[in-house]
């Protein structure tokens, strides 16, 4: 699978960081790509850095010369984590100023597989709507509300079970905690 993960400058890094974990270059082909504030929150959030995989293709938001600006090349699925909510305006009203709006754009076109994980609350009618219009072209709106099934004691563990209905809704299988009612092994 071609997998573009895109980071904007939204607070929530370690779920970009615990989902690049789960991630296997081997198996699929992944890209990551950053919004112009992106590094700036995850040298806040992740002091010692992002950490990527070897293998992983890096892209910048300036340059529209990658392999996703056009709708003869998109990838399989383009997942926004964490989506500041102005970024998903942006994507909402098709608004591709920079090389990552232009690949959520080409995702929506080419109906490719676009999940955005919006973490900021409160929302306002604004966001909602904006909710509203991306749903209707087809992408996946997945807020990052963890759950507290199985009672996780890490914030990592925490994320994970975001990070986990991401990947379902990815097609990529994992192993990251235990389904609603399956019994521990």
């Amino acid at each position: 699978m071609r997998i573009l993960i895109a980071i904007t400058g939204a607070s929530g890094s370690i779920y970009a960081q615990r989902l690049l974990d789960q991630l296997d270059p081997a198996l699929h082909e992944v890209h990551v790509m950053f919004s112009q504030y992106a590094q700036q929150v995850l040298a806040e959030e992740l002091p010692e850095g992002l950490k990527l995989k070897e293998g992983f293709q890096q892209h910048g938001h300036r340059s529209m010369n990658l392999p996703f600006a056009s709708g003869s090349n998109p990838p399989d699925v383009m997942v926004v984590i964490p989506c500041s909510l102005g970024t998903l305006g942006r994507i909402a009203h098709g608004l591709s100023a920079d090389s990552l709006l232009r690949c959520a754009d080409v995702v929506l076109k080419e109906r490719r597989k676009l999940i955005l994980v919006p973490r900021e609350t409160p929302l306002s009618l604004i966001h909602v709507k904006n909710f509203e219009l991306l749903l209707q072209a087809g992408a996946t709106v997945l807020p990052a509300n963890p759950h507290y099934y199985h009672r996780p004691t890490t914030v990592e563990e925490v994320a994970d079970t975001v990070v986990s209905r991401v990947l379902d809704h990815m097609g990529v299988e994992h192993t990251l905690g235990r389904r609603w009612r399956e019994e521990p092994e």
